[in-house]
């Protein structure tokens, strides 16, 4: 590679895809999780009646308590010499309303996340280069990545398969159908199996129940509504299925799911909790999205059973077009996302602390409910290890510093889910499309070989689009005289 080139490659800022992802994280995201919570209303022991509306949340850019009491910036260099974390702190506005009455707002810190050098949020990104130099930072360096405990960190982009988009399979005489639903940053797996005809929905605590119990529970009550909806040219197969289901209406439907779902308590409530939060939730979490889930269920079930007859040819998971890069963004919000509202989370945390300092005869300040140091741990303690919700591994890793090229190259890695221990030929194999997208050479020797690659470098990242953006899409395929819906 010559030097004009890496010149111009260094000017492109092959990690830019990074630091939008990122940026997006804190915009956008952050916000977006705080608002699915909405408000906390801790349970009082004398049943007063307390709301804690969130409100607003502000990240200032990065700064330091040193021993003396004062605050000042810290810049990426200084964070590198000190062996500090260059971060930032998460001030929530929350305002509490008690017994209806709106109390005085307060702005609390909920912890700290870790800044990308190079984002919006770091102090370089607005200096010139004159500026970087007196600041001790390289004008070259592309950014992209972290700083924990003094040591660079990178986050590895994640290969995954595209989010709410099914895609259908055939292995050993069974078809599967797989979709990860996916609303606001949280993804629900479906996987539908059809084995001896009978097709069967996994997701959340559902396991191998057949699908259509779920039609019938979504307001589908009729054999012959069922059979119009997935499609009369498989009423046999369909008629094999419904015998299967001991529930003849809707109310019926809701007990047996239940049943193999393992509920015993608050059926009806706990039920339509599952069709309503975790069926499909990429089409709606509301009552008005059961049709729309009927009918992308019904269809994923008449494909299942083509796909069995032969009617319909499998579909090739490694196709590009099936797949989705999780960036810098996206695994920062999971974490977070769980941090903040996993079963101890954040949010848990606050409850109990409120309550427990109630049943004192005192309602405490907001701030004293917080277990701030709770989210800045987990969060930095997942950086420094590279172990990421959901059993992912080797996330976040060591920056390579031996030269510009490895550096470069480190910071577009792209890591398969699949494991290194099995064979997965396929998986391993060069595809036709990642022509472009993926270099065809950089790639490790041994069990990672083919799971373990890199963006190739004139391939670019898309991080999403705005509502504008979306509008002005669908303008220009309404100008085409294509009907967009939604």
């Amino acid at each position: 590679m010559n030097e004009q080139f890496l010149q111009q490659l260094i000017d492109r800022n092959i990690v830019k895809h990074q630091i939008e992802s990122y940026n997006r994280f804190v915009d956008e995201r952050i916000q977006n999780i705080l608002n699915e919570v909405g408000s906390i209303e801790p349970e009082l022991p004398d049943g007063e009646d307390l709301v804690i509306k969130i409100v607003d949340v502000d990240i200032k850019r990065p700064k330091i308590n040193e021993a003396d009491g004062s605050v000042r910036q810290i810049t990426p260099k200084e964070a590198r010499m000190r062996d500090l974390t260059y971060s930032s702190e998460i001030k929530v506005t929350m305002t509490p309303i008690f017994e209806g009455i709106q109390q005085e707002s307060e702005e609390v810190t909920i912890g700290e996340i870790p800044v990308m050098v190079g984002s919006e949020l770091c102090w370089t990104s607005e200096m010139d280069d004159e500026e970087l130099r007196e600041a001790g930072e390289d004008p070259k360096d592309p950014g992209g990545y972290f700083i924990i405990n003094g040591s660079e960190k990178t986050i590895i982009s994640m290969e995954e398969m595209a989010n709410n988009k099914p895609i259908y399979q055939e292995d050993d005489g069974e078809q599967t159908c797989r979709i990860n639903s996916e609303n606001e940053g949280y993804v629900q797996r479906h996987i539908l199996e059809r084995d001896d005809d009978i097709v069967e929905i996994s997701f959340a605590n559902v396991k191998n129940t057949p699908a259509i119990a779920l039609i019938r529970a979504l307001g589908y009550e009729t054999d012959k509504e069922i059979v119009e909806l997935i499609g009369d040219e498989y009423a046999s197969d369909i008629y094999l299925n419904l015998y299967e289901v001991d529930a003849s209406d809707q109310a019926e439907a809701f007990e047996y799911i239940a049943n193999r779902a393992g509920v015993t308590n608050d059926v009806q409530e706990r039920v339509t909790s599952i069709l309503d939060d975790y069926l499909l939730p990429h089409l709606g979490q509301e009552e008005e999205a059961r049709d729309d889930k009927a009918e992308l269920l019904a269809n994923m079930i008449r494909n299942t059973i083509a796909l069995g007859k032969g009617d319909i040819k499998e579909d090739d998971i490694d196709h590009y077009a099936n797949k989705r890069l999780n960036l810098a963004g996206e695994l920062l919000e999971m974490q977070f996302r769980s941090v903040f509202l996993g079963k101890w989370g954040l949010v848990a945390r606050m409850k109990y602390n409120f309550q427990k300092s109630a049943k004192r005869g005192r309602l405490p300040s907001l701030q004293s409910t917080v277990v701030a140091d709770t989210l800045s741990k987990q969060i930095m303690g997942a950086m420094a290890t590279g172990n990421w919700v959901g059993g992912r591994t080797g996330v976040c890793q060591s920056l390579e510093r031996n030269n510009r090229i490895k550096t470069l190259s480190h910071l577009r890695n792209i890591v398969s889910p699949l494991s290194s221990d099995r064979q997965h030929f396929e998986a391993r194999d060069l595809h036709p499309t990642q022509w472009g997208r993926v270099c065809p050479i950089k790639t490790p020797e041994g069990m990672n070989i083919g799971l373990r690659t890199h963006l190739a470098m004139s391939a670019n990242v898309s991080t999403g689009m705005n509502d504008m953006d979306k509008n002005s899409l669908k303008a220009k395929l309404q100008e085409t005289g294509i009907n967009v819906s939604q």
